[in-house]
């Protein structure tokens, strides 16, 4: 067990788990394990059997697939408090992304194999697992969404705001985004050439927007790349 982490205290925590009798929790929590993978880890790949979910205690993970010439979408990012995998978890299939480490993390794992029977017998649960279920839909569809109908600097845009978010921290002339990206991932994830991501960053730069040095991004007016 990670030093100084608490199982129960991180599942309690979850909206999934939070009506739960003490007994109940108790019980959940005796089936799960500590896994503790080292940053760029592969959790798992597209097709591999779905077979547990995970609880991030700490660090960051994303979800993404691949194109067949390698380009890589980042469907979803991760941080503490936050499960995954949930959906191989309850219906057996193959996975449908691969997930990876950003940072060192450490993962509480729910295997199917408890799981389902617990979710049988905890109709709360049940109900509130279809709730995740619906939020991960609906982050789908804008994603989907921002394909078909944004410009590419609207995708660009609302990316680098979802980043903030995620991962950013304020400091003196903005927000920062603790990540480091290269200019071909920003591309990847809002499906944008190199050249268009590099032409569009340094547009905004000249701006006010946004300022990066080695692949690390400062944010210096989130309420008007919030409006583009």
């Amino acid at each position: 067990m990670p030093e100084g982490k608490d199982k129960r205290g991180l599942l309690a925590d979850l909206d999934l788990f939070r009506k739960l009798r003490a007994d109940e929790l108790d019980r959940l929590v005796a089936f799960t394990r500590w896994t503790q993978p080292k940053a760029r880890t592969v959790l798992f790949r597209k097709s591999d059997p779905g077979t547990s979910m995970m609880v991030l205690s700490k660090g960051r993970v994303k979800v993404c697939t691949h194109s067949e010439d390698g380009k890589e979408l980042v469907l979803n990012m991760f941080g503490p408090g936050d499960v995954f995998g949930e959906i191989a978890l309850l219906d057996g299939s193959p996975r449908t992304a691969d997930a990876v480490t950003i940072d060192d993390c450490e993962l509480l794992v729910l295997d199917r194999r408890d799981f389902i029977p617990f979710l049988l017998e905890h109709s709360d649960a049940s109900v509130r697992m279809l709730e995740v279920l619906t939020l991960r839909l609906r982050h789908t569809t804008q994603l989907l969404e921002d394909v078909a109908f944004r410009e590419g600097p609207s995708r660009l845009a609302r990316r680098l705001v979802d980043l903030a978010e995620f991962s950013g921290r304020q400091v003196e002339n903005g927000v920062f985004v603790d990540m480091a990206l290269s200019q071909q991932q920003l591309g990847n994830m809002v499906g944008m050439t190199r050249e268009s991501i590099n032409k569009q960053l340094r547009l905004w730069r000249n701006e006010g927007l946004i300022c990066w040095t080695r692949g690390y991004y400062t944010i210096t007016n989130l309420e008007q790349l919030s409006k583009i």
